[in-house]
This record gives C-alpha cells, structure tokens and sequence, in this order.
C-alpha cells in the first residue's frame, strides 16, 4: 500500500463515509417519506455563531443567513472527515492497514452523542430530541443513520486500500 498521509486518508475515509450516509438519507427520503436534517440549518447555526449566538428555541425560527446551505454542506462533509481520524491513526495506523468492521461501527455509532448532547439541544430540539413531537422516532433515525456512517467508514477503508493497492508505487 501506498504510505500517504493520515489526514489525507481521513479526508477520503470521511468524504466516502459520509457520501454513504447521504445516499442512506435519500433512500429513507424517497422510499419511506422520512426527511433528513436539513444541512442548511447547520450552515445557519454556524453563521450565528458569528454573532455569538449558539442556542435557538427553534433554529427554523432564526433568520437565513447568506451561503447558509454551501455552509451547512461542507461542515458536514469536513465533520465526517474529522470523524475518520480516529481510525485512521488508530494502533499506528493499523486499522488502516487491516480495517475491520468493528471499530468502524463503534466509532459511527458514538457519534451520535454529537447531535444529541450539541447539536439538538442547540436547534431547540432538546437532548436527544426530547422537545420534538416524536423523540423516539428521531433518536431511532440518529441512531441507524451513525450505524450506517460507521458501516460507511469501513467500506470508504476497503476501497481506499483497493485503489491504493492499484496505484504504482
């Protein structure tokens, strides 16, 4: 295998896991009617930062910003990427030389304690989506989602090895 950098490893990792993770969202979308977040509340949530404001009682309340979607969008693909990190330095690297299943789940999966502890509460949604009108049913939807994105972390693994595999050396 091609000995390239961790960050950049982390960056294809991500950017795979996360496209994955889209993919998963469209699918619950077009076929059972289930809406994502939308990536543009993120990019607003960011941008009011800005001015210091970081809770919302309700962030679909809180005025547009300007770029907010293309702002949402790239968080949430630099955000997958930083989340891929872990497992690829993890024991030196050797996850990335052998990765597994595994650590790639338990990795996904803990992620989801960033909407539920940060974000929702931030929106106005409460921990863990306990104000929303069915706390349950969007913690059950967080939940797979992660799952998917940890399942998404070890495939984007296995094709990065595929391809570096192919490259000359």
């Amino acid at each position: 295998m091609i000995d390239v950098s961790p960050l950049l490893a982390a960056v294809l990792i991500g950017a795979g896991a996360t496209t994955l993770l889209d993919l998963w969202s469209l699918l619950l979308k077009k076929i059972l009617n289930i809406p994502s977040l939308s990536f543009c509340l993120v990019g607003r949530w960011f941008s009011l930062m800005r001015f210091g404001q970081f809770r919302h009682a309700k962030i679909g309340s809180a005025p547009t910003q300007p770029l907010e979607c293309a702002l949402g969008w790239t968080i949430h693909y630099l955000t997958g990427m930083l989340f891929a990190l872990p497992l690829v330095l993890l024991n030196g690297g050797q996850w990335l030389a052998q990765p597994g299943l595994q650590w790639a789940l338990v990795l996904g999966i803990s992620t989801v304690l960033f909407p539920f502890l940060l974000m929702q509460p931030a929106f106005g949604m409460g921990i863990a989506a306990a104000k929303t009108p069915k706390p349950w049913s969007a913690r059950t939807k967080s939940l797979f989602s992660h799952t998917v994105f940890g399942g998404g972390l070890y495939l984007a693994a296995i094709a990065y090895q595929w391809v570096a595999i192919q490259l000359p050396v």
